[in-house]
């Protein structure tokens, strides 16, 4: 057989390796229904040619052959059924927690598209094999059985039995490594289809509105690509069965070999030529039970190696994010200070990488701070390092004068609320110490949405609104969290001027005497003076911008 990478053969002994003994006891039962099957088809041949009938003797140990084929083979499928819903769920679990543990700039590189077919595709596949390990076991048993039987009825025969297995299974392995390379192929087109599935659910207004690329997307990437799957999916699957097929044929022709040469084989023996005809027909359907499973063991080497590779590229240095982690009540911080922090983006081709850095900001608590700049600048990134998102490649982030380590990043982490502009809202309502129905029907009345969202059993009613009210129901879960840093990223842009000018002379104010220390991106200059301090992002770089502000200029309202 095409012996799959060493990553593929650790993956699969890890995947099982907490399900071993039952696994073991599957394999087991199942090789001993094989023998049994075996010995009934011996049974078989002996009652056929018994002289003086059939004796109570026979009878008897035909029935337990068969009650012991029935119950191991029953209990061999029950075993690696467990087996099989389990790695289901263990991988999905496991593969999971890869995902929520992995570094976020390795989420974002590994782009959704290619880790929904991981978490979905590739789990099935490799369940499908724990699920046909029961047919392979029993098949593989009963392939070997019948050919001992047949070395005990005659050398000769068994010699071109043999001979006929050992060159189907050289067909079935030239087979296997031409079908290999389209199902690879096939695999890759899974990738690039979920991407296009998401460009039509993510941009169905964009197509809409636009017949050019809307043609495109159909015709010549999605059918395309799913006509091309469907094509090295069948020319792979046809080597197989092409393969399979010529192996039957070899079976007929060692019959049709036997039958010509009956003569000259064990003296003309009918009982031993009945018993190789007999055995011989009855091992070609195991046989082909075996080779059947071959594209799933192809396919199963292929899901292997993306899981592996996914659980090789999600490694962290914060393997403790899952662990449970008891409630502490943390003194609010009185400093937050970037002392030459510097952090490089990979390149892009032949681009060169943008770098943000040195960056050195000191961030007093109660202060409101605005982070202003060009689109591009490094404003979102800046956020990420000062969120702990991005470990820095050089410098430190310090809390209160001590630094931010790998093992203290999430902890450090959970002093912040963030509402970024490419925000996820969550339908469930969390909050430590609060009232959590009443401080939310209270945050939704003052953000002017508790006509159309209330909240029921702990989860906001709908969230089927527009981006700016969706953005307030973002504040709700900032306000419940109750953490001493908050940080919003453009989250005005999307909101009516009214509401705008409130978030700004209303809302932060009213943040700030609660003593919360507030960072914006903003590029609203009208409302620069709110902020206490200010400083531009530019190429990366981060310039200080001493704000106005200790008597605040009244502000016009907004028309």
């Amino acid at each position: 057989m095409f012996a799959p990478p060493a990553s593929a053969h650790r993956e699969l002994l890890r995947i099982l390796q907490p399900f071993w003994k039952v696994l073991a006891g599957s394999i087991v039962l199942g090789a001993v229904g094989g023998v049994a099957v075996t010995a009934l088809l011996t049974s078989i041949n002996r009652i056929l040619n018994a002289e003086g009938g059939v004796g109570g003797g026979m009878l008897a140990a035909f029935a337990g052959l068969c009650a012991v084929a029935l119950a191991s083979s029953i209990l061999s499928n029950l075993g690696t059924n467990y087996v099989g819903q389990k790695v289901i769920a263990h991988l999905r679990q496991s593969l999971g927690a890869k995902v929520l543990c992995a570094p976020i700039e390795q989420l974002e590189r590994y782009r959704t598209h290619r880790l929904i077919p991981v978490l979905t595709h590739d789990i099935d596949t490799v369940s499908d094999l724990a699920f046909g390990l029961p047919q392979l076991v029993i098949a593989s048993t009963v392939t070997l059985g019948c050919l001992g039987y047949l070395a005990s009825l005659s050398l000769g025969m068994f010699g071109v039995t043999a001979a006929a297995v050992v060159l189907g299974s050289a067909i079935q392995y030239l087979a296997r490594g031409r079908a290999i390379v389209g199902f690879e192929a096939a695999r890759e087109g899974e990738d690039r289809l979920q991407q296009y599935y998401r460009s039509l659910a993510e941009g169905a207004k964009e197509l809409r509105m636009h017949r050019p690329r809307r043609q495109r997307l159909f015709r010549e990437q999605l059918s395309t690509t799913v006509e091309r799957i469907c094509g090295l999916q069948i020319r792979s699957a046809n080597v197989f069965l092409t393969a399979n097929t010529l192996g039957s044929l070899l079976f007929f022709i060692v019959i049709a070999v036997a039958l010509a040469l009956q003569g000259w084989w064990a003296h003309g023996d009918r009982a031993v030529l009945s018993g190789f005809v007999m055995t011989l027909l009855f091992m070609k359907g195991p046989l082909e039970s075996v080779l059947s499973l071959l594209p799933l063991i192809s396919r199963n080497r292929i899901a292997l190696r993306r899981i592996a590779d996914l659980s090789a590229r999600f490694s962290t240095p914060e393997a403790n994010l899952l662990d449970p982690a008891p409630a502490v009540d943390r003194p609010a911080p009185r400093q937050l200070e970037l002392r030459d922090v510097r952090y490089a983006y990979p390149a892009a081709g032949e681009a060169q990488p943008f770098v943000l850095g040195p960056l050195n900001l000191t961030l007093e608590a109660g202060q409101i701070l605005f982070i202003v700049g060009p689109n591009g600048g490094g404003k979102t990134s800046l956020i990420k390092l000062l969120l702990g998102l991005y470990a820095p490649h050089d410098g430190q982030i310090l809390l209160d004068g001590r630094p931010v380590t790998a093992n203290s990043r999430d902890d450090y982490r959970q002093l912040f609320t963030t509402v970024f502009a490419d925000f996820f809202l969550f339908d469930d309502l969390l909050g430590d110490n609060v009232d959590v129905p009443a401080a939310a029907a209270g945050y939704l009345k003052r953000l002017e949405i508790d006509h159309k969202v209330e909240v029921k059993d702990g989860n906001f009613s709908t969230t089927d609104l527009s981006t700016g009210q969706r953005k307030r129901l973002a504040l709700v879960h900032a306000w419940l969290d109750q953490r001493p840093i908050l940080v919003f990223d453009e989250w005005a842009a999307d909101q009516d001027p009214a509401f705008r000018h409130l978030f700004y002379t209303e809302l932060l104010p009213d943040l700030k005497r609660q003593g919360k220390t507030l960072i914006v991106i903003s590029h609203d200059d009208r409302y620069f003076h709110i902020a206490d301090r200010r400083v531009r992002m530019e190429h990366g770089r981060l310039i200080d911008e001493q704000a106005v502000a200790s008597s605040p200029e009244a502000v016009p309202s907004p028309t």
